[in-house]
């Protein structure tokens, strides 16, 4: 049974710093590339990062990059999201999904039609 968790949200000030984490179950990383999107109410889903083990990519959407930081642990299956440098424009709601393929490839910001999401992590950047 395919299965993410996500974990590591909460409440931080501007400047500070994130680590969430997508524990994967029932796949391997080796096969699948996961992304991790955000969302806030109104608006749609907004890919921010994306990791595929089997080619070791990373990819970062402009609004994140130079701030966050993508990683995988094969050994763990887990993903995690290293974020630094919060802005309260980055308060949303985080889910990492299981994507179609091995690769990010170079639409990894759109959804790709895969219904393996993680149940979300709130992530709220305030003073």
């Amino acid at each position: 049974q395919v299965q993410l968790v996500e974990s590591g949200g909460g409440l931080v000030q501007p400047g500070g710093s994130l680590r969430l984490s997508c524990a994967a179950s029932g796949f391997t990383l080796d096969y699948y590339a996961i992304a991790w999107f955000r969302q806030v109410p109104g608006k749609e889903r907004e890919g921010i990062s994306c990791f595929s083990s089997s080619d070791s990519m990373t990819s970062y959407a402009d609004s994140v990059k130079g701030r966050f930081t993508i990683s995988g642990d094969n050994a763990k299956n887990t993903v995690y999201l290293q974020m630094n440098s919060l802005k309260p424009e980055d308060t949303a709601v985080y889910y990492c999904v299981r994507r179609l393929g091995s690769r990010c490839g170079t639409k990894w910001y759109i959804r790709d039609g895969s219904n393996y999401w993680g149940q979300g992590t709130q992530v709220t950047v305030s003073s």
